[in-house]
């Protein structure tokens, strides 16, 4: 009789083990992350690459003519034919810009009042607005925060009066240090906007 009571708690433990081990194993299944079909959560550092940034455009990219979104007409490039840079002439008035910012600070708002004080004495004379970075980031994303600085200081001369249609921008990105050094010393005077004095070839000075 004892032998039968041992037989059965063995033969017992015998079949889940065989029934356990005959069972197959069925993988976890992941949530797939909403827009990104192959990321799943727990993989990756956000459930997938990042969307690519789209590249600005002094239009907005929506062909609608305003500068960058401002609101202000992109001024006709005929408007500045035949017409001589006199780099000289505004040069102490170049605005400083934070890093990885567009936005005009406090501490260089007189420096605007000045340029448009310039161009409102002499209404024969236009100006070029030259955006430009530090040499960190894409060439790419330099381009566009190049220009959108250049956007900000066109529109920060609009709000003082200067016509949008005596003003262009270009941007140069990262490509015009004007310190070469590779430290913050370096990258604060880089980060920049430059006036750019345009006048009829016929009051242009003479070289």
């Amino acid at each position: 009789m004892k032998s039968m009571k041992l037989i059965y708690p063995l033969a017992l433990a015998l079949a889940v083990t065989l029934g356990a081990t005959g069972c197959k194993h069925q993988p976890v299944k992941l949530t797939p992350l909403p827009g990104s079909p192959q990321a799943t959560v727990g993989g990756g550092d956000a459930g997938g690459p990042l969307a690519p940034s789209q590249p600005f455009t002094p239009d907005g990219g929506g062909g609608s003519g305003l500068a960058g979104g401002t609101g202000i007409p992109v001024a006709d490039a005929s408007l500045f034919d035949g017409m001589k840079e006199q780099r000289d002439a505004l040069a102490s008035y170049t605005v400083h810009f934070a890093f990885d910012s567009a936005a005009v600070k406090s501490s260089e708002k007189s420096k605007l009042q000045a340029v448009a004080s310039a161009l409102t004495a002499d209404t024969t004379m236009k100006l070029k607005i030259e955006g430009n970075c530090d040499e960190r980031g894409t060439d790419e994303y330099n381009r566009s925060l190049g220009e959108r600085r250049a956007l900000a200081l066109r529109e920060a001369l609009a709000k003082l009066g200067l016509s949008p249609d005596r003003v262009k921008t270009v941007s140069f990105g990262k490509d015009k240090p004007v310190d070469p050094g590779h430290d913050e010393s370096a990258w604060s005077q880089n980060r920049r906007g430059d006036f750019v004095e345009l006048l009829p070839v016929s009051d242009a000075p003479k070289p």
